[in-house]
């Protein structure tokens, strides 16, 4: 299992929400760069990046600085947050980043998915976010009809070869992940499934660890102290 730790990005620092609240934001570092850098002195290879301002314009206004993540921490980096047109993909793709994630788009725009899984195949994820067993949008600011489960059986139909999946409700509450969930989403599905959402203890780690999941987020864990970076990705192996 691969750890990705995480930086979420807004005006250009690293910052996180409560359980997805931007009036609940925390900012931990002004210079994001010298985080990534910091993953990677760690032992860290994977690097996921959200621009929170991007989530609810649609636009790259972060994109210089993600472009600096991926080329000066040589880490394999994913980015998500707004990614809702082929020009924002390309936009972010051609800055050196690995793979983008579409989440409120591969809910609303299925002809655009098509289109970016036809371009640029595993490039492309989809980031599956639960609240109350929904997929909610834009941001997290909207709980759509869909049902979670049914929808990611959906995308790997499409051909989605990886699905970043967060419940909201553990979403940097440091009260654990949903273990249920992911245990559920590894036995039914083929892809390669992210955890994301309450991953804030060893243990955590550890039972993520024994499903066989692909990846696991580390976000708020890491900047309080509770999750020791070097240790999770020995862990992980």
């Amino acid at each position: 299992m691969f750890i990705f730790p995480a930086i979420d990005l807004f005006e250009g620092k690293a910052v996180r929400l409560f359980k997805g609240d931007y009036a609940q934001m925390t900012v931990y570092n002004e210079d994001p760069v010298s985080v990534a850098k910091d993953f990677a002195a760690a032992g860290a290879t994977h690097l996921h990046v959200v621009d929170l301002e991007g989530a609810r314009s649609g636009e790259t206004p972060n994109l210089d600085t993600v472009a600096a993540l991926a080329a000066s921490s040589g880490l394999f980096t994913e980015v998500g947050g707004g990614i809702r047109s082929m020009e924002v993909v390309e936009r972010y793709l051609g800055a050196g980043v690995h793979r983008v994630i579409l989440g409120t788009a591969a809910v609303n725009d299925e002809a655009f998915l098509k289109e970016a899984l036809a371009r640029y195949g595993d490039r492309i994820a989809v980031g599956v976010d639960i609240k109350d067993g929904f997929v909610a949008i834009k941001g997290w600011t909207e709980k759509s009809s869909l049902d979670a489960l049914a929808f990611c059986e959906k995308m790997e139909k499409m051909g989605v070869k990886t699905i970043i999946c967060t419940d909201i409700s553990k979403d940097g509450a440091m009260k654990g992940a949903n273990h249920e969930l992911y245990r559920t989403l590894s036995q039914r599905f083929g892809v390669q499934i992210i955890a994301s959402g309450g991953v804030s203890s060893m243990e955590d780690v550890k039972k993520l660890a024994a499903l066989g999941i692909y990846g696991a987020i580390i976000g708020k864990a890491y900047y309080t102290g509770a999750i020791s970076l070097k240790e999770a990705i020995e862990v992980a192996k």
